[in-house]
């Protein structure tokens, strides 16, 4: 059974880490919905932009395959890159899209959970005043439509790298965001708030770099695994991560990593032929 989980906010759920930063996840059971189909999954999961990279739903999903053993995972990308909350009002576009996108994966997955990171675009302008109330009407709605009343919504802090440098200068009220997000988080049932603190950035001061995106997939785990808060870094994320590193790849995972290899032009058919023979008779 595919248990699915719907990706939603703006680039820093999308992803801007880069992807030569860290070790790739190939694993057969995470897959996404891509062209109406679930597709092993190939980082960059949410392609908003050609720029897109790497998410923390790469290690969220990574770490509930370890926990859960016999089930496939499927993520619905849904987020953009810097959309503000009103962007997701239940009257615009990108509310409409993410709700047919999870409509249509839950004709044949269970939906679980709804991972949700967004904030950025309205750390400004005194934008937090009212921020709380825009997304409770986001989340009802959601819920609502989607039939799902109880189905837990994991909500990301702003990093705290913010408001110093790069693109992140002008994001100068992200802590009374952060404020708003936690309380939130508080106040609502199946909501659990996850901290960014800790987590460090690409040099453009905005977007989260590829590790600490890997670090807060796994805290974005732990919260939903736990049903709890994550108000602090984990002591064994580094581990965590490493434990991706240690597992033996199956047979289907090599050779789609080959099949990419030859479509990148980065070995030969002949090659390609080759290790295919020798992984069939391994």
């Amino acid at each position: 059974m595919v248990k699915s989980f719907l990706m939603l906010g703006q680039s820093n759920m999308a992803g801007r880490g880069f992807i030569h930063e860290v070790i790739p996840i190939y694993n057969q059971r995470i897959q996404m919905l891509r062209n109406g189909r679930w597709q092993m999954m190939t980082e960059p999961i949410n392609y908003d932009r050609p720029v897109s990279g790497i998410s923390l739903a790469g290690s969220f999903a990574d770490a509930w395959c370890r926990q859960n053993q016999e089930d496939t995972i499927g993520l619905i990308p849904c987020a953009e890159g810097g959309s503000s909350l009103d962007e997701w009002a239940v009257d615009q576009a990108l509310f409409r899209h993410a709700i047919t996108e999870a409509k249509f994966a839950m004709r044949n997955s269970e939906l679980t959970g709804i991972l949700w990171h967004q904030g950025e675009s309205d750390s400004v302008n005194g934008n937090y005043k009212v921020y709380y109330k825009k997304l409770l009407l986001i989340i009802e709605a959601l819920r609502r439509e989607l039939n799902a009343p109880d189905i837990p919504l994991i909500i990301g802090g702003l990093g705290n790298f913010l408001g110093k440098e790069g693109f992140g200068k002008n994001c100068t009220e992200y802590n009374f965001i952060n404020q708003e997000l936690q309380k939130f988080a508080f106040d609502q049932d199946n909501c659990y708030f996850v901290t960014a603190s800790g987590l460090t950035s690409n040099p453009d001061g905005i977007h989260i770099d590829a590790i600490s995106q890997r670090k807060f997939g796994i805290r974005y785990f732990e919260a939903f695994s736990n049903k709890q808060h994550v108000l602090k870094p984990l002591f064994n994320e580094n581990e965590m991560i490493n434990l991706n590193h240690a597992r033996t790849l199956t047979k289907a995972e090599k050779m789609y990593i080959k099949s990419m290899d030859l479509a990148l032009g980065k070995i030969s058919y002949a090659e390609f032929e080759a290790q295919l023979i020798q992984l069939n008779n391994g």
